[in-house]
């Protein structure tokens, strides 16, 4: 008898415990901050479970996640670096996903700036003024990347190339546009929505670059947990605030 009764009182013991909390590590490129930042708020409030975002440039996270930097998601903003680390065996067999797509923008410095036609014609470097073209750094990030391409397609890249300030990140890269330190900036269309201290003057054509896509991944160590945030990540409430980011969801809503 006074073994059945310990049972019982340790199994209401157990079933009166709550859940312990897990956390999410997720590395994600700089340009998803904003819209990143309040999605995983929400998600801890539904969940008690808790986001812990590194963001930086797709190459630098990549690299550090291949050298074993411990994270649970990655969300890259180029297909490329996914693939590096997809190749390197980290990423958990069927959780790949093409998340969000974006534009790819150029910004002028303060509000009210007159927008521009962006085609071969364009002086470009006459628009700088003797300023610089800020950028995300042009061989390993992905917004830099896309933007020389770009440049490049319109043959405009030669006549500003020396005239590019690199950045670690496009968050930085928009940062310098923001704060007057270059009057021009190449960035995503999600970059612009985020800083009201930029003014978008032309969206670049599509056909000039690649397709701008953020891939997602639960990583092979992951928490149990990530795989249930990646799924929201794809869901109606986290679609919402992406799309009034500026981001363009991808797949069924």
């Amino acid at each position: 008898m006074e073994v059945s009764m310990l049972r019982a009182i340790l199994l209401v013991l157990m079933m009166a415990t709550p859940a312990r909390a897990a956390e999410v590590t997720v590395f994600a490129a700089a340009s998803l901050k904003t819209a990143l930042d309040e999605i995983a708020a929400e998600w801890q409030a539904d969940t008690g479970h808790s986001v812990v975002v590194s963001y930086g440039g797709s190459s630098a996270l990549a690299k550090q996640i291949i050298e074993a930097a411990p994270a649970d998601i990655f969300i890259s903003a180029s297909i490329e670096w996914m693939d590096a680390v997809a190749e390197a065996g980290l990423v958990r067999d069927g959780t790949r996903v093409d998340l969000l797509g974006n534009r790819l923008v150029l910004v002028a410095h303060g509000a009210g700036a007159a927008p521009v036609a962006l085609d071969a014609g364009t002086d470009l470097a006459g628009m700088l003024a003797g300023g610089k073209l800020s950028m995300a750094m042009v061989t390993s990030v992905p917004a830099g990347q896309y933007g020389r391409e770009a440049l490049t397609a319109l043959g405009l890249w030669d006549s500003v190339a020396g005239s590019v300030a690199q950045s670690e990140n496009v968050r930085v890269a928009l940062q310098l546009v923001a704060l007057g330190e270059a009057p021009l900036g190449i960035v995503y269309a999600s970059d612009a929505v985020a800083e009201p201290g930029v003014t978008v003057v032309a969206t670049f054509p599509e056909g000039s670059h690649s397709p701008i896509i953020y891939p997602a991944a639960v990583l092979q160590t992951a928490v149990p947990e990530a795989e249930a945030f990646l799924d929201y990540l794809s869901g109606p409430d986290a679609r919402a605030v992406f799309e009034a980011q500026g981001f363009l969801p991808l797949g069924a809503p």
